[in-house]
């Protein structure tokens, strides 16, 4: 069936016109329709354009033409700007915003040929670690609709899990990539800070975002990063470096990779039947050739805290745009200036994104900048430093991506600090900047299991390689919810 086939197999299929774009693009939006009621992956379905786009696509294809991704259906997290159509970042502050151009990141893929069928749900602002404070409602775990997908980018991971499309675009801050990947057993790649471009992708936290990519498998991951990565002289925080080709070597052999199990990660708090499966994973790659040695990091406890002072502190000055004036949710009748400030901000924003606000102002504000803001940033440092030296003695680094599979909705609502406890094994990896990616390793209880690899920066195609390899041995990224096989 169409919709059981990889992004790598569809685009192989367009291209010997087996099958049209327009066949493809009407099957996963029937699939879209049908899902949308139990799973709410979508905040906008983009129906007409993605079928005008598909017959352009197949008219390229038929003439011999077309990109690496011509005609391949694709969504995007809705923090990604396109041209014409919502771009809501899960929030009612941008329920009705729609923005005049593209994001680098749709850009680019548009010109790859692939087709956008919509713009998926997330946590309001990405900020949020279950998909459940969208102002759109929660988006539900298609391997159990009582249990969250993760966040922030639920909506991207649920959807590929449903294969209601073959890969989507998705973001990572503190883990929003890597956390619902693990969840909704799929494969999820977060690059180098600066390796895709930040333009036209509504900032968080400006430190910490990167844009990545939530696929069935580490080979379909890097065709479309592939794409999407590249230096952007419109984004200051882009990197100027060649991007290389992340299909190139895919298959080749582990014999001799240094991996470092990272010590910290398997701590009181993991599932044991997490660890299980995340051992077992690790002993794949022991049988393929790789060398497996434990590796502390030290500071590598202090990346929540250190987070929870950085991430709100610039996400304060970021949303700080969204004042009522310019774009954005504006109040009734405001009485004067500071009423149109305080009663559109209050309106526009939920909870979790005021929580942080007035977190981030109160560690920037004078008397605690030093205290906070300026000591995490020292930690930070520490944190950095710690990779660095286990990257002088391994190549690799691997653990779980979460402590336990996908909880139930609104089991940690009311209590924030265990929320934002769901990320430690993800966090380190954006305080550092580094690529990291979880790959599917197997079950508990029937959920599926994340195997989180870490790599040194720009080492995508390294991770991309492992990754591989390991999906190459074994087929939890295969598995596919029953209700949507």
């Amino acid at each position: 069936m169409i919709h059981r086939q990889t992004l790598t197999q569809l685009a192989a299929d367009l291209r010997a016109r087996k099958v049209s774009s327009v066949e493809l693009v009407r099957t996963f939006l029937a699939r879209i329709e049908a899902s949308q009621p139990a799973l709410n992956a979508f905040v906008s379905i983009t129906a007409e354009q993605a079928l005008a786009a598909a017959e352009a696509a197949d008219q390229r294809l038929a003439g011999g033409g077309g990109g690496a991704l011509e005609g391949v259906p694709i969504g995007h997290k809705d923090l990604f700007c396109t041209a014409g159509v919502r771009t809501s970042c899960g929030s009612r502050m941008l329920a009705n915003f729609v923005s005049p151009y593209d994001a680098t990141v749709v850009a680019r893929l548009k010109a790859a040929g692939a087709v956008m069928l919509g713009k998926l749900n997330m946590d309001e602002f990405a900020m949020g670690s279950s998909n459940e404070t969208s102002h759109f409602g929660p988006v539900r775990n298609p391997w159990n609709t009582a249990l969250v997908p993760g966040g922030s980018s639920g909506g991207s991971a649920a959807a590929v899990a449903a294969r209601l499309l073959p890969a989507a675009t998705a973001t990572d801050t503190g883990g929003s990539i890597r956390q619902p990947a693990a969840f909704c057993g799929i494969t999820g790649i977060k690059p180098t800070y600066g390796r895709v471009s930040r333009h036209g992708m509504i900032a968080f936290a400006s430190s910490l975002d990167q844009g990545g990519v939530l696929a069935a498998s580490a080979e379909d991951a890097a065709r479309v990063l592939r794409e999407m990565a590249g230096f952007d002289p419109r984004d200051s925080t882009s990197v100027d470096r060649p991007v290389p080709d992340y299909l190139a070597g895919l298959g080749a052999p582990l014999q001799g990779v240094r991996i470092g199990v990272l010590k910290e990660f398997f701590d009181t708090g993991l599932d044991p039947q997490y660890e299980r499966c995340v051992r077992e994973a690790l002993a794949v790659f022991e049988r393929l050739g790789a060398r497996l040695r434990e590796v502390s990091l030290p500071n590598i406890p202090l990346s929540v805290p250190v987070y929870y002072v950085v991430a709100p502190a610039e996400c304060s000055s970021n949303l700080a745009r969204y004042d009522g004036v310019r774009f954005g949710h504006r109040c009734r009748d405001p009485r004067d200036l500071q009423d149109l400030y305080k009663r559109s901000r209050s309106e526009g924003f939920g909870a979790e994104v005021k929580r942080r606000i007035m977190t981030g102002t109160y560690v920037l504000s004078a008397g605690y900048y030093d205290a906070y803001y300026l000591k995490a940033q020292r930690v930070r440092r520490l944190i950095t430093a710690d990779f660095e030296r286990a990257f002088g003695e391994v190549d690799l680094l691997m653990g779980p991506t979460t402590p336990t599979a996908a909880f139930a909705l609104g089991a940690k609502t009311a209590d924030p600090i265990t929320m934002y406890l769901n990320d430690i094994y993800t966090i380190s990896a954006n305080l550092a900047g580094l690529p990291a990616m979880s790959v599917p390793c197997g079950f508990t209880a029937g959920l599926p299991v994340g195997l989180q690899i870490i790599g040194p920066h720009f080492a995508e195609q390294a991770l991309l390689q492992a990754a591989h390899r390991y999906q190459l041995e074994t087929d939890w990224h295969q598995r596919i919810p029953e209700q949507y096989a």
